[in-house]
């Protein structure tokens, strides 16, 4: 009997390497799980489709990916409504992707990051003094000015074609009322972008208005075809195989394995409701501690909600498919090299469970949480 709880012990343990990567995150306060990142047989039984050999190829399937995600202080993303988009999205002339990127260009020259704007920022959360990881890739929001702007399947909330809706992350907001414009540029960027300002919003009037984005996680594809053909989402994370050659977005896998657990999928944002932050008239304390409570709120929500997008290029092409999850506590999971066959562990693990999968994941904001066992904890 000795011999083969021996035995077993050896065959059900994870790899060396899965152990040291393991021990490093936890001993950065990272919430860790070691169980397998597939959940079906190799060779797989139940049906998952596979990437097409040719894209198989070209993802590198070998090299350590964590570290490969750089710093950031916040994400945009842009409603566009399509799921591929020109090579690169600043690029295209009266974008408010291009108009964004100006704004941020002239402000190069604003002074460092302003104490306690990281975006956790409440007296009650546990990531509000967080120090900075010792781990490449696993940062602290306030560690960077950098902003990342991408692209999204989501259509504007607006009755007007030419009036954007914006997500910003970690933030987890929803900005509306953004005017395809550099104006529009600029006061998204003063309300909600400038990395000095913190997540509950510049204190001056704005025409723009926002709300904690109502799901209890957004899971970001880059489905970025135009930019590299590793990045369509393929049938690795779409039920169609031709999704990637299709304008129309074809339910995810995440739909699917979410849906098991009694969740609800969205794959366009729902309008927000109730009073936008801007209209609570409060000190600055009072609206960071009214946002906290409205994250909050998201955890009593039954059933839960997620809201699924393709995006444009994240980067990391050769670590295809790349995810990004983001959950109201101000995490942010960058996840490469995800197939079907990971989906069930992910949503498992890491969406239910709060733990991260060490082999998927390329870094994250936010994830030292040295006073939680699960990213989820408050």
């Amino acid at each position: 009997m000795n011999r083969i709880r021996r035995l077993a012990a050896i065959l059900l343990s994870p790899p060396p390497e899965l152990e040291e990567t393991g021990a490093v995150l936890e001993a950065a306060g990272v919430p860790v799980s070691f169980a397998d990142c597939r959940s079906c047989p190799n060779p797989c039984e139940e049906g998952h489709e596979e990437y097409p050999q040719k894209i198989m190829s070209m993802i590198d399937t070998t090299s350590d990916m964590l570290g490969s995600v750089k710093p950031y202080r916040r994400q945009v993303v842009i409603s566009t409504g399509k799921s591929d988009w020109e090579r690169s999205v600043t690029d295209v002339a009266d974008s408010l992707a291009a108009h964004l990127l100006t704004v941020e260009e002239s402000s190069a020259t604003c002074s460092s990051l302003t104490p306690g704007t990281s975006t956790p920022g409440t007296p009650e959360s546990t990531l509000h003094e967080l120090d900075s990881t010792a781990v490449t890739g696993i940062f602290k929001d306030s560690e960077t000015r950098k902003v990342s702007i991408l692209n999204g399947s989501h259509d504007t909330l607006s009755v007007r074609s030419d009036i954007e809706t914006a997500l910003v992350f970690p933030d987890y907001k929803v900005v509306t009322e953004v005017p395809r414009s550099l104006e529009g540029a600029r006061a998204l960027w003063e309300n909600s972008v400038d990395p000095s300002v913190s997540r509950v919003g510049s204190s001056s009037r704005s025409q723009v208005k926002s709300w904690v984005i109502p799901y209890s996680c957004v899971i970001l594809i880059c489905s970025h075809r135009r930019r590299d053909s590793l990045s369509y989402p393929s049938p690795a994370l779409c039920r169609n195989a031709d999704s990637y050659a299709l304008p129309a977005l074809r339910p995810p896998a995440f739909s699917e394995a979410l849906q098991r657990e009694d969740w609800e999928v969205h794959t366009q944002l729902e309008n927000p409701t109730g009073p936008s932050l801007e209209e609570f008239n409060e000190s600055e304390e009072e609206k960071e501690a009214e946002m906290h409570r409205r994250l909050q709120e998201l955890d009593d929500d039954l059933p839960k909600k997620a809201l699924v997008l393709k995006t444009s290029h994240i980067g990391g092409h050769k670590y295809a498919g790349n995810v990004i999850i983001y959950i109201p506590q101000g995490a942010g999971v960058w996840y490469g090299r995800v197939s079907t066959h990971a989906v069930n562990s992910i949503v498992q693990n890491t969406i239910l469970g709060g733990r991260i999968l060490p082999p998927l994941l390329r870094g994250g904001v936010n994830l030292s949480r040295p006073d939680c066992k699960r990213l989820n904890d408050w």
